[in-house]
């Protein structure tokens, strides 16, 4: 009870859980559509690459305005993912060499930025270390407010084009043989996740982000076949691991929020994992045991 009368009452707190229920939502939604397409890794890649446009982008305009740094993040992404495309339909490249090449080399890039950056006088005020593994107790009634700008577009567009790209996660061979632009829907779609990155750089840093892409997703889908109900439940399962990672973050001493939510996320999985009707492992070994008993 002190715990909920505390996240209402206190600011800080508020903030941070609902920073963190937003990057829940908004990941676990469009994580559905990274999975359903199996290209969970992308995301991982599109993490890690947004590492170097946060530091191009203080490094071009000298600012440390939570927008410019997400949208200099958001762009280094979205080129990363058309890079992994473009590597994977123009060579003989496949995807998994094409993702792992990328992430090394743009992550690596984007460490050595902040290496020449540590020189600058102005780069320590700028905070660019805390997007490698975030810091969401340092969030503020403006990064909620670029985070929302980011993250609800992003939303209410899936939701307009919800049987567009339903038929392209499921089906993309039928959808183009129904005339659906299915390239420029693909980008679209690859962009909104990069949008879902953006929003969590703050929060989770590009190092834990591709788990709250995943996480998610792969718990939802324990429960049921149809996407809409795995959305919601997606959805649902970031919302709570937010709040309940900044909660026992909050009043556990020594605890980072970004990894606590992960891990509340993670716990969430193995929960979904294990208990899940149907797919669930345990379910699945009582109904082995059922078998196997002897009939009177």
């Amino acid at each position: 009870m002190e715990l909920l009368t505390a996240l209402f009452a206190d600011y800080t707190l508020r903030t941070v859980a609902l920073g963190a229920a937003l990057l829940g939502v908004v990941s676990g939604v469009l994580g559905c559509f990274a999975v359903l397409r199996r290209q969970a890794l992308l995301g991982d890649a599109m993490s890690h690459a947004a590492l170097p446009g946060i530091a191009l982008a203080f490094m071009l305009t000298g600012q440390r305005d939570p927008l410019v740094l997400l949208l200099g993040a958001a762009a280094a992404a979205w080129l990363a993912a058309l890079l992994v495309l473009g590597i994977t339909g123009t060579s003989r490249i496949k995807e998994d060499s094409a993702l792992a090449l990328t992430l090394s080399v743009c992550f690596g890039f984007g460490l050595v930025l902040l290496s020449l950056l540590q020189k600058r006088p102005d780069a320590a005020q700028a905070g660019l270390k805390r997007f490698l593994f975030g810091q969401a107790a340092a969030l503020v009634e403006r990064d909620i407010v670029v985070m929302a700008a980011l993250g609800l577009p992003a939303l209410l567009c899936v939701a307009l084009l919800w049987k567009h790209f339903k038929l392209l996660s499921f089906d993309p061979e039928y959808a183009a043989s129904l005339g659906m632009p299915t390239g420029a829907l693909s980008i679209l779609l690859t962009t909104l996740i990069v949008m879902a990155i953006a929003i969590g750089l703050q929060s989770v840093g590009v190092v834990l982000m591709s788990a709250m892409l995943v996480a998610p997703a792969a718990a939802a889908r324990q429960w049921t076949n149809r996407l809409s109900i795995m959305v919601l439940l997606a959805a649902s399962f970031g919302a709570l691991a937010g709040v309940s990672g900044a909660l026992i973050s909050a009043t556990t001493r020594g605890f980072s929020t970004g990894p606590t939510v992960v891990l509340c996320m993670a716990a969430i999985t193995l929960g979904s994992l294990l208990c899940a009707p149907e797919r669930g492992l345990l379910w699945r070994w009582i109904r082995g045991r059922r078998q196997l008993a002897p009939v009177d």
